[in-house]
């Protein structure tokens, strides 16, 4: 049973005072003008899953402007895992402005990534075409969100290194010379940092061993897929614990050039993602602008794939302008993918016809000015 969101309320999000939606499974066609509202709502969507959403927006900006309090989220999630009810936002008890929350079926939870126990979420927006062109954070960024959507307990993994490089970085700054607080700092960014490194390499060939299986000769091209960094390239030769040791006797080797440089210069938070055009045998930040596009719709198709072969439900998926990128054969080919995918995917764009062909089977509506009606 496809896994989707039947319901969707919005209280002060974005340009919505209150909104209540009711989607059905399959392809949800989103169309209106520049800036009607289109993005927010996939961004509402987003905020179903751990992190800052498709934005990455600090969460005082997404309050709507004018309103008293912040924001909230709440949807009605049907499908393979059952019905289940999630509610997220910065709504105090009182109603003040306050740190994120989720509740799950009325109760609070410790972590957002309870939410991943219900279901998935991916997204593709214009503000990703940079990525092969952009700096490595973003691709590290996206890696991880690839990983978080099979193994939930990445973020956190993430959360604790963050934390203690911070640390590190802090007592190098300080110029403290105290061996053991090093010590104690490092020992948890390795273990921390190899089990990172360790997931991305998995799901790095995880997400190549499906590539392989698309037709050479398809509507979006084959990718090569590596990880470039210390940690990462050492994991696939040695057991995790010989990783582990490695790369804390190398923290530890290293901090008078760290001291000198202020920061932590080696570690996971320096790796990067590194994406190749296989029929032009080209890297992909030097492929021109569709294929780029082209290329990053292939391995967000295939990541979904992955996902529902491994959790046994499909993402959904957040495709935010993504008919206007693409040429008439591979948008034709894009919805096909979708129906095979059997995946809920809200699509978004000024221009409905590009949607005609799917006219039959999807979900249309139109927005404009914080309203939603159906086309």
């Amino acid at each position: 049973m496809q896994t989707h969101v039947a319901r969707l309320s919005l209280a002060d999000f974005r340009n919505y005072a209150n909104l209540v939606l009711d989607f059905s499974p399959g392809a949800v066609v989103l169309t209106g003008e520049n800036g009607a509202g289109k993005t927010n709502l996939l961004e509402a969507i987003s905020f179903l899953s751990p992190g800052r959403g498709l934005r990455r927006a600090v969460l005082e900006d997404v309050a709507r402007a004018g309103a008293a309090g912040g924001f909230a989220v709440h949807a009605r999630i049907e499908g393979a895992f059952g019905e289940v009810e999630i509610g997220t936002g910065t709504l105090g008890e009182a109603g003040e402005a306050a740190g994120r929350k989720v509740r799950i079926n009325g109760s609070a939870v410790r972590s957002a990534e309870e939410m991943l126990d219900w279901l998935r979420i991916m997204w593709l927006t214009p503000a990703m075409d940079s990525l092969f062109t952009g700096p490595a954070a973003e691709r590290r960024r996206f890696v991880d969100r690839l990983v978080l959507a099979i193994d939930p307990a990445h973020g956190r993994r993430a959360l604790d290194y963050e934390k203690a490089m911070r640390g590190r970085n802090r007592l190098l700054a300080d110029n403290v010379r105290d061996d053991a607080w090093f010590e104690a700092i490092e020992t948890q960014m390795a273990e921390t940092g190899t089990a990172i490194a360790a997931a991305r390499v998995e799901i790095v060939r995880l997400l190549f061993a499906m590539i392989e299986r698309l037709p050479g000769d398809g509507p979006f091209p084959r990718a090569d897929i590596a990880l470039s960094g210390t940690l990462e390239e050492t994991l696939p030769g040695m057991p995790a614990v010989e990783a582990e040791e490695a790369f804390r006797r190398a923290l530890a080797a290293n901090r008078s050039r760290d001291r000198a440089a202020g920061r932590t210069l080696e570690g996971p938070h320096r790796s990067d993602f590194v994406v190749r055009h296989r029929p032009k045998a080209m890297p992909a930040g030097l492929c021109s602008t569709g294929e780029q596009k082209a290329l990053l719709t292939g391995l967000v198709l295939s990541h979904a794939r992955l996902v529902a072969e491994l959790s046994g439900a499909a993402p959904v998926l957040l495709l935010d302008e993504i008919a206007a990128h693409l040429d008439s054969v591979r948008r034709a080919a894009l919805f096909a993918i979708l129906e095979e995918l059997d995946c809920q995917a809200f699509m978004t764009g000024t221009d409905p016809e590009l949607f005609s062909s799917i006219r039959a089977r999807a979900q249309f509506l139109t927005v404009s000015g914080g309203a939603v009606s159906r086309a």
